[in-house]
């Protein structure tokens, strides 16, 4: 059956097209998101739903999205979506953060050619009939110091278009390096150098703890006197009565607002001021832009539902087409490891810590992690998934840990996978064979070569003449067919293990029946899913 997805919001025809050129039943009802008692009572039908700004997606939504895979925002911002709600759900959240990037950072320009030149409000004093040619003297941008907030996509743009228009670059960025400096042709500098030094100040960063009020009054109040102040990231970056109260009393010389504290902004004590530039929320209110991010929702949307690529997740890690189609058989190697042992441990788990050894070790590890701590934790919730595991995990207070190396061994590439509990560790390894199937090849330190399946039995016992021959005839008598067999040992007469491939799950008469002989000292039914 085709994945089902609902367009909630406005959204262009053509994305809606991609949807069904790409086999997707797709649900175009552009209005339902502004009714979200509707859409909580349609929301259990859909695999994908797809958004702007005007669906909320509440944890009360959420609660009946029992189908839900993925959650796609058409736009940068997602604060209308419950992520830590959609997560503990298991629900992808993906946003489209490179479709509005050009026409953000072109909004900055503007922004800031309009408020070096007093545009606004020599035009409406114009169109009012007066001409107040020496009211409104400007300053140029050249040779200007621009100091920009945040230089990632935007605002390296951004600092692109102003080094075009002869500004001296100064950028502050704790993930910018030196070298990413110099070849985009800016000075890497800490926030105070920014406050003192630039002429213009820019902002693109989001709104988190880190950087909420990043331009407090305090900080303001070090700015460089006649400084103007753009703000087209978010709301909040910017203490907005401190900038009021500065364009005053004459520190601050202009501003130029598109986000604010409280949107929609009906009131802002920046309103009525001079040489003050507020647009409602601009920065991606261009044709272009909105049919790039409406496109690129249904490009990723489809994706992941026929493919399992995560393209711009923000509570997973991505994983593009051409890792999904190579990693594919590792991701299932992964779970499959935590599946084994979150059917063996009975005790709360501490610490996960896992090991990445050769050809693996150059892969996306986050979603191999993913991966290997959902399998783990299905075992006790099978609701949980790649994406609300790790939630959970942090929740439960969970350690994780991850070592990669280079090859050490005969394998390419093999993952170890190790649970730490009050009581005990218990390991597991896996590698990929040529074929592409998993394989399990060392239990608690003994090495074996077992294949997967969907019912299994894990056994252990002293290693000792007549095991094999009780397995199977028991297994026999009790109607239950073995597909392959696999043993290993830590020594002659020390501990031994078998691994049985069964074709239907093992009755409870065949494990009774194998505990009555005393031989097994362990022994334990496991499923896996092999889909």
């Amino acid at each position: 059956m085709a994945p089902k997805v609902l367009v909630s919001d406005k959204l262009s025809e053509t994305a809606v097209q991609i949807f069904r050129d790409r086999g997707i039943d797709v649900d175009f009802q552009p209005d339902l998101g502004k009714d979200k008692d509707r859409l909580a009572d349609v929301i259990g039908d859909y695999d994908g739903l797809a958004i702007r700004s005007a669906t909320k997606v509440t944890e009360k939504i959420l609660a009946n999205a029992h189908k839900l895979k993925v959650i796609a925002r058409a736009g940068i911002g997602t604060d209308n979506i419950d992520k830590v709600a959609a997560s503990k759900k298991g629900v992808i959240v993906m946003n489209t953060p490179f479709g509005n990037m050009i026409t953000t950072a072109e909004h900055a320009i503007a922004l800031m050619f309009a408020v070096a030149r007093q545009i606004p409000d020599a035009n409406a004093s114009t169109h009012a009939g007066k001409w107040e040619k020496s009211r409104f003297m400007g300053t140029e941008l050249t040779a200007k110091t621009l100091g920009v907030i945040g230089a990632g996509n935007i605002g390296g743009i951004v600092c692109d278009r102003a080094r075009g228009l002869k500004m001296k670059v100064i950028a502050y960025d704790p993930f910018l390096s030196e070298a990413k400096a110099d070849k985009m042709g800016v000075e890497k500098v800490e926030l105070d150098d920014v406050l003192a030094r630039a002429d213009f100040i820019t902002l693109h960063v989001p709104l988190t703890d880190q950087t909420r009020n990043i331009l407090s009054r305090e900080n303001l109040e070090k700015t460089k006197k006649g400084v103007r102040i753009i703000n087209c990231a978010r709301g909040g970056l910017v203490d907005e009565a401190a900038v009021a109260d500065l364009l005053e009393s004459g520190h601050i010389a202009g501003a130029a607002f598109d986000v604010f504290e409280v949107e929609p902004a009906t009131d802002s004590p920046l309103f009525g001021l001079p040489n003050v530039v507020c647009t409602p929320h601009l920065g991606a209110a261009t044709t272009e832009a909105q049919e790039n991010v409406a496109l690129q929702v249904a490009e990723q949307m489809s994706d992941y539902l026929l493919t399992g690529a995560v393209t711009n997740a923000l509570n997973m890690p991505s994983v593009s087409a051409e890792e999904a189609k190579v990693m594919g058989p590792w991701i299932k190697l992964a779970a499959h490891l935590g599946a084994f042992i979150g059917q063996m441990t009975d005790e709360p788990v501490k610490a996960i810590n896992i090991l990445y050894d050769g050809a693996v070790s150059q892969m996306n590890l986050p979603a191999l992690t993913s991966a290997s701590v959902a399998g783990i934790m299905k075992a006790v919730n099978p609701e949980i998934n790649m994406v609300s595991a790790p939630v959970v995990a942090k929740e439960r207070g969970i350690k994780i840990s991850t070592t990669h190396q280079d090859k050490s061994g005969v394998f390419e590439g093999y993952i170890k996978l190790t649970v730490v509990t009050d009581k005990r560790e218990r390991s597991i390894g896996g590698t990929i064979f040529s074929d592409g199937k998993p394989r399990f090849i060392q239990i608690k330190g003994i090495n074996i070569d077992a294949e997967i399946g969907a019912h299994m039995l894990y056994v252990t016992n002293n290693d000792q003449p007549g095991i094999i021959g009780a397995l199977g005839q028991t297994m026999g008598e009790n109607g239950v067919n073995i597909a392959n067999f696999t043993l290993g040992r830590s020594s002659a007469g020390g501990e031994a293990i078998a691994l049985l491939y069964v074709d239907a799950p093992v009755p409870q008469k065949a494990i009774d029946a194998l505990q009555s002989t005393d031989l097994f000292r362990q022994i334990k039914p496991l499923q896996f899913d092999i889909g």
